[in-house]
């Protein structure tokens, strides 16, 4: 499977290219980002290089990583990422990210929404996301995309999921 471009009513998902690094280091340079997540921001030289990876594809030929960033439409500017692991054709683990100035406005509900649209649409029945669970912002985002919390655990995280029936 691949990344197309997908359209939400403010956010325009672009797949990601290697050159998104320098504006997107920008984006995600807040370390307050990184208090659920871990690690710190990284460089634009180091962002490019996980770009490169990331855009080469897994290299598992079960594995499909699709990566994309969020372009908001009002001003062109990109504004964080949302990405999809597909693990089979049929199951999906997602992630996002929206940089702090951008924060609080549903942006990240709009486009976790537009990616488990598109990927239903790709006949994904399984989606699931791992949430930190004191991280309140993320739990809405996620609920907000059609995901439920389970009792399931991962690594401290909350595994959240969508099951869609054929």
């Amino acid at each position: 499977m691949h990344t197309e471009l997908i359209r939400t009513a403010r956010l325009d998902l672009l797949p990601l290219r290697v050159d998104h690094a320098e504006e997107m280091s920008a984006v995600l340079s807040d370390p307050a980002l990184h208090t659920f997540i871990g690690g710190a921001p990284l460089t634009a030289e180091q962002l490019r290089a996980r770009y490169e990876r990331l855009v080469t594809g897994s290299p598992d030929p079960t594995v499909s990583w699709l990566n994309w960033v969020l372009r908001r439409h009002t001003d062109d500017t990109l504004i964080g990422t949302v990405q999809a692991t597909l693990t089979d054709r049929h199951h999906a683990e997602i992630a996002w990210i929206i940089g702090t100035p951008w924060q609080g406005h549903g942006l990240a509900s709009e486009a976790a929404r537009g990616l488990v649209t598109w990927l239903v649409r790709q006949y994904v029945r399984t989606i699931t996301a791992h949430i930190h669970p004191d991280h309140a912002a993320s739990a809405a985002v996620a609920t907000a995309a059609g995901l439920t919390p389970t009792d399931e655990q991962h690594e401290g995280e909350t595994v959240w999921r969508l099951s869609l029936s054929d």
